[in-house]
């Protein structure tokens, strides 16, 4: 998914955006407002609808999930394995967070 299509989504409540991105990357270039912080490590136990150690954002199998590395690889593999649970309208941000920062969407440090 493109940035801009991703930011819309999420504005419209359509799409969570999932940020992957390890703490230093995150304090070095920022935050995407709203998007839900999981480090990749622990994403598929946050993101399991049927798992004990669920986000409570983790609300059902049809839930749009858009994750976000720094520039879209890591990402990809990521939303792989959210398909491999069922999360079947996983995808992922083509660049990652440095296209949603080119694009000029919102950023918090």
């Amino acid at each position: 998914m493109e940035a801009r299509e991703a930011y819309e989504a999420a504005r419209a409540g359509e799409a969570l955006l999932v940020d992957i991105r390890y703490a230093a990357l995150r304090e070095r270039d920022g935050l995407i407002p709203g998007a839900l912080v999981v480090e990749r490590n622990e994403l598929e136990w946050r993101l399991d609808p049927r798992g004990s150690h669920r986000a409570p954002e983790a609300t059902g199998h049809d839930l749009r999930i858009v994750v976000i590395c720094n520039e879209g690889y890591a990402s990809s593999l990521a939303a792989a394995s959210l398909h491999r649970l069922g999360l079947h309208r996983a995808t992922d941000l083509v660049g990652g967070f440095q296209a949603w920062r080119s694009a000029g969407l919102p950023v918090t440090s």
